[in-house]
């Protein structure tokens, strides 16, 4: 077994932590925000709000937030505006609802719904990091010490150019300061409290928002939970992990069962296996491409097909490569995980979870691979952890359990099956906060977009009533592939990330 010490938070950290929810103060409404027609989307109103860098000294320089909405289709039945946020982090959430990303017609209904791009993203003022140190050779798993020292010397270089072409920007990407953002979004747009839907990393900031602005909050709903109570790496590297784990026997049991699987009447874990060990070799090719795919590029694979799911396009990939053929055109894998240069910007201002020595995080890894032994690592864990190794800047916004005194009850969304933040997750924060956890038995990444009818109506109803749900509310899964699974319901998010 691992020797792995829970590392605590020092007195501190702690102190300075709680202080500054006690301190938090509501934002006022800088005379509302001037909306205007959005240039790629003239359906779409565009604006913004600015915002202080540093809220702890206001005077040291302002950013810009973008916004996006589109207006209550019913006027009459109006209730207010609802903010939403993607995740990532990195996310960008007005131009999400430019595009189109939605909540169900009940919703639009009711509610101007109002897309924001967290500061350092998109629209909003940017975080802006080196090209040349972005692009740098690095080692993704490192093989040694000296590997292991290169990762670090490629974060710290790549951190340093974020502080050098960001200004102070660079070392305020921290989740404290986007749910000020968000109050100070709420006031601009004239709501005495906030109704907000947040996924992923949007939860995050639901979450400390409520810790914050405990008297601001009319309703949140937070769907597939951050578990800020993660304190450690192998904490967090092993949960991710033991998920990804999980969803792989899922999608095995589906195709055992599912007679149109490219993969049916096969063993699915002896194939992936086999698979991994020859990426391990450096022996497995793409039949397209020609390219050598390492293990953490088959776990992509993996990772990227779990989120929807997609579950036939990963069996027929999966036999391309096993059998050497070329897969058809609509059975193509591509790597969905865009490019982010703001994911450590924000993740290593949010949580420390030192790693110190190659020794160590190879321990972590073959742990990891012990556990999980057909996806061997959850690589969105192994991206955060590893991100963080040698970053030049504080943990300004350390773990801590979630704590939310005198707002009312919150709303928490979550597939059991969820490759990203684990069922596990949403059960600690619900736990932490008291607050109803709603169950979508199924599988994927943002539950209330799985076109399950009973979670889309437990979370309209609380969002436009206060209603929740009963204690311990589970929704059946809707199977991948059926006719209720291909019904058009809610847009997602394009955004892939936690």
């Amino acid at each position: 077994m691992l020797g792995v010490h829970r590392r605590l938070l020092t007195a501190a950290a702690v102190t300075a932590v709680f202080g500054s929810l006690l301190t938090a103060a509501p934002a006022s409404a800088a005379g509302g925000v001037d909306w205007q027609p959005c240039a790629d989307a003239p359906e779409v109103d565009c604006g913004t709000v600015t915002v202080p860098i540093d809220w702890a000294h206001p005077d040291r320089g302002t950013a810009s937030i973008a916004l996006a909405r589109r207006k209550a289709t019913d006027p009459q039945a109006r209730i207010g505006s609802i903010l939403m946020d993607p995740g990532g982090p990195g996310g960008p959430g007005a131009g999400e609802v430019e595009n189109g990303w939605t909540l169900s017609p009940e919703i639009t209904k009711r509610f101007d719904t109002v897309g924001f791009d967290p500061r350092g993203i998109g629209d909003s003022t940017q975080i802006k990091c080196g090209l040349a140190e972005y692009i740098a050779d690095h080692p993704q798993m490192p093989r040694d010490q000296a590997e292991f020292e290169q990762l670090a010397a490629y974060n710290r270089k790549l951190g340093e150019s974020c502080n050098r072409l960001s200004g102070p920007l660079g070392k305020f990407g921290d989740t404290v300061s986007v749910a000020r953002d968000m109050d100070a979004i709420r006031a601009a747009l004239g709501e005495e409290k906030l109704t907000y839907y947040g996924v992923s990393y949007g939860t995050l900031m639901g979450q400390q928002y409520a810790e914050l602005f405990p008297d601001k909050v009319r309703a949140l709903v937070l769907d597939s939970n951050m578990d800020h109570s993660q304190y450690t790496a192998w904490d967090f590297l092993e949960s991710e992990t033991r998920s990804l784990q999980a969803e792989f026997r899922e999608f095995a049991a589906w195709c055992d069962r599912t007679a149109s699987c490219a993969l049916h009447g096969r063993d699915v874990s002896k194939l992936t296996r086999d698979l991994q060990d020859k990426a391990a070799r450096g022996e497995l090719k793409d039949p397209e491409s020609g390219e050598a795919i390492t293990p953490l590029d088959l776990a992509t694979t993996f990772h990227s097909a779990f989120y929807g799911p997609t579950w036939d396009r990963l069996a027929s990939r999966l036999a391309s490569l096993a059998d050497g053929t070329k897969p058809a055109a609509s059975a193509r894998l591509r790597d969905d995980i865009p490019v982010n240069t703001v994911f450590q910007s924000v993740f290593c201002d949010d949580w420390h979870m030192p790693v110190h020595t190659y020794a160590e995080l190879e321990a972590y890894r073959r742990t990891a691979a012990a556990l999980a032994p057909d996806v061997k690592v959850n690589p969105l864990g192994w991206q955060a952890v590893t991100g963080c190794i040698g970053w030049p800047n504080k943990t300004s916004n350390p773990q801590h359990p979630l704590q939310v005194h005198g707002a009312p009850p919150l709303l928490m969304v979550s597939s059991r099956h969820d490759p990203a933040t684990p069922y596990a997750w949403s059960q600690a924060a619900a736990r932490q906060s008291g607050s109803t956890l709603l169950t979508y038995d199924g599988w994927g990444h943002g539950a209330y977009f799985k076109n399950s009818q009973c979670v889309i109506k437990a979370t309209d109803d609380y969002l436009i009533t206060g209603k929740l749900p009963a204690k311990g509310t589970h929704c059946a899964a809707v199977e991948p592939g059926t006719p209720e699974a291909r019904i058009a319901g809610p847009k997602p998010p394009s955004t892939i990330g936690f």
